[in-house]
């Protein structure tokens, strides 16, 4: 029969006479695995989850090596965080500014808004039909004169008398809304008695209408804010008393 041969005795020899520089890198890489084995610890993750506990874990087992990168980390942080600080900081800020510039170009120019339109002057009182006698006539011219200057309309001096049938129907157009609204927006209107005994009236009528002579009612006499005569119907002579001949007259004598 024949001996079974034993194991031992076949693979001693060989490993035996194995030379020592091929040995030298098994055992080697036998204690580089043994280390990396003690740092690391045994894993209880599955397989596929090795990498990462490894790497992790050699990561606690290097702290030399890992304390300049967790400073770097705990540092970046900090430099991203002071952007976002001024960002944040400029960009509450920043609204004050756009209001500032918007209100400043509202207001700064003055000519940015739209300009407000004076509203036009409530139109001058028109004294009713008839002149009265009564009434102190200079005082009155004075008082229509101070107005003048003050909103630029003319003066129209008209110089008549209740019982004239000429003033009667001037006065009927000076009723109707068309010649009213001229005389309102243009003129103020201040009616003089010469009918009657009145010498303070007839030296106004003189004063006014200075060449004398036998007047024809009513005389009608523009002045200017300044007191200057600009007409003067006496000498002129008058207009057609009708609507459409006072007006054009008003109108003429208006700038």
């Amino acid at each position: 029969m024949l001996r079974p041969v034993r194991a031992d005795r076949r693979t001693t020899s060989p490993r035996s006479a194995a030379p020592l520089g091929r040995r030298l890198p098994l055992v080697a890489a036998a204690v580089v695995a043994a280390g990396l084995t003690a740092a690391c610890g045994p894993s209880s993750e599955p397989a596929g989850s090795a990498a990462p506990a490894t790497a992790a874990q050699s990561s606690q087992a290097f702290p030399s090596a890992s304390q300049p990168a967790t400073a770097s980390a705990d540092a970046s942080p900090t430099a991203s965080a002071s952007p976002s600080a001024s960002a944040s900081a400029s960009a509450s800020s920043s609204p004050t500014p756009s209001r500032a510039q918007s209100g400043s170009g509202s207001t700064g120019g003055g000519s940015a808004k739209p300009a407000r339109t004076s509203a036009a002057p409530a139109a001058a009182k028109v004294p009713g039909p008839g002149y009265d006698s009564s009434a102190d006539a200079q005082k009155q011219i004075d008082a229509a004169l101070r107005a003048a200057k003050a909103d630029g309309r003319m003066v129209l001096l008209d110089f008549g008398a209740n019982w004239c049938g000429n003033c009667k129907a001037a006065d009927k157009v000076f009723a109707q809304s068309q010649t009213a609204g001229i005389l309102g927006a243009s003129y103020h209107l201040v009616k003089v008695d010469i009918g009657g005994n009145s010498s303070a009236n007839s030296a106004l009528l003189r004063k006014y209408s200075p060449s004398g002579g036998t007047y024809t009612m009513p005389v009608l006499v523009v002045v200017s804010p300044s007191g200057t005569v600009r007409t003067d119907t006496h000498v002129t002579g008058n207009p057609s008393l009708t609507a459409e001949g006072i007006n054009s007259f008003l109108r003429k004598w208006a700038a």
